[in-house]
């Protein structure tokens, strides 16, 4: 089931990923907690989510063009030392009593900025640790290591922020110190190892090249647009989650912590489960979203926390299925000089919208409630699955799986 570990790169950069995982999962419960403190509103708390991946939205698509063009070690070696100064910087102004909303909108748009390049990199990265054989359980591991961090993270920022009496800064602290766990893994990787991909020549009309080769392939662009649906209105959870926590069932930095640790629960089970998966399959990602888009419409009418923290387990479980289902499909469907901007592109529709409607997210609960919302981004992830379903299932498909791309010569224009 771990087979992909046998690669010794990719075994230390898993491994580093467990810890700057959990490290990053804090973060974000702090960060989200820090926001109500200081302003108590909704609205901020979306303008926050927002500055935090505006980056990806201006950036995340030349981030891409950047991971074909550059050795993908050396920008991951750069990104992860921005985002962990910038987590220092916030924990330093936190623990010296003088932050403020503004520092921690700049220090997001810092982090949002990294990850724009971090994140087509990292994902284009995984191949070249593991090669195509071990591609699909490197992703589910990946994805592992994401929600052991989101099992752990949540829960221990919600202890850690209730013990030192609603302080946020020694998590923010922490996660700058677990940053050091994959730039070590980074700097001992055996570059001889790798197994690096055709990298596109400098030049101009990378981005246009990248978009007409994903407009020409049928099943890439579906399955963009079913994850832009299901990413940009029911993949906001630090706002959601947050808004019910504290406004639906009046729980504080601990209730929190445990939605988000309840959610991973499931979210890890998805992940494994896609570990096990020989190779990915279009109608289990769809598949996915449509339970995914019904699950979040429920969680939304659930009259207690219980309630809503159990429907929060196979809510996580569909979504890293569709998410990680998407990035298999991805990769093993495009050519190897277009992977890092195809990954930019899903990046981009999975966390690049969330500037679009963040602030409306957070203003919709609070004008009308975060159960509208939550379930309103639920009836709209259920209609990009249906969709998407009904646009594939009227066309003539082959088994994703049993199709080799199509070359794409890379350009020097």
């Amino acid at each position: 089931m771990f087979h992909a570990l046998r690669n010794r790169n990719y075994r230390l950069f898993w491994y580093g990923s467990v810890v700057s995982n959990t490290g990053t999962w804090m973060q974000r419960i702090a960060q989200d907690w820090l926001v109500l403190q200081l302003t108590s509103s909704g609205t901020a708390l979306g303008i926050t989510t927002a500055l935090q991946f505006l980056p990806v939205l201006l950036f995340g698509l030349q981030g891409g063009v950047l991971a074909d063009r550059l050795p993908k070690r050396q920008i991951l070696l750069v990104t992860q030392t921005v985002m962990g100064l910038a987590a220092l910087v916030l924990g330093l102004l936190e623990v010296a009593g003088v932050v403020q909303v503004w520092h921690v909108y700049l220090l997001a748009a810092v982090l949002g900025l990294g990850a724009a390049f971090d994140n087509p990199a990292r994902q284009s990265f995984v191949i070249e640790m593991v090669g195509k054989e071990d591609l699909s359980n490197a992703i589910g591991l990946n994805a592992t290591a994401f929600n052991m961090g989101r099992v752990v993270g949540p829960a221990v920022a919600g202890l850690l922020i209730s013990a030192s009496h609603q302080h946020t800064g020694p998590v923010f602290l922490i996660n700058a110190a677990s940053f050091l766990a994959i730039l070590v893994a980074l700097g001992r990787m055996r570059e001889s190892e790798l197994e690096a991909s055709p990298r596109r020549s400098a030049g101009k009309g990378a981005l246009r090249e990248g978009l007409r080769y994903v407009r020409s392939n049928r099943e890439v662009r579906t399955i963009l647009l079913v994850t832009a649906c299901f990413g940009t209105f029911g993949m906001n959870f630090s706002i959601t989650t947050a808004l019910m926590a504290k406004d639906v069932y009046g729980k504080g930095a601990g209730g929190y912590g445990l939605l988000g640790t309840v959610m991973a629960v499931g979210s890890l089970t998805g992940a494994l489960l896609a570990a096990r998966r020989e190779a990915p399959q279009l109608k289990v990602f769809l598949a996915a979203v449509i339970a995914f888009g019904v699950l979040e419409s429920v969680s939304g009418l659930m009259p207690s926390y219980v309630s809503f923290a159990v429907v929060l387990v196979p809510l996580g479980l569909t979504s890293i299925t569709a998410l990680n289902t998407a990035n298999a499909l991805l990769q093993t469907r495009s050519d190897p000089v277009m992977r890092g901007r195809v990954l930019s592109l899903h990046v981009l529709v999975v966390f690049g919208t969330a500037p679009l409607v963040s602030p409306l997210i957070g203003w919709v609960g609070e004008e009308f409630g975060a159960r509208w919302s939550l379930s309103g981004g639920g009836v709209l992830s259920l209609v990009g699955g249906v969709a998407g379903a009904v646009y594939l299932g009227r066309q003539r498909t082959v088994p994703v799986a049993a199709v080799e791309p199509e070359p794409v010569a890379a350009s020097a224009a």
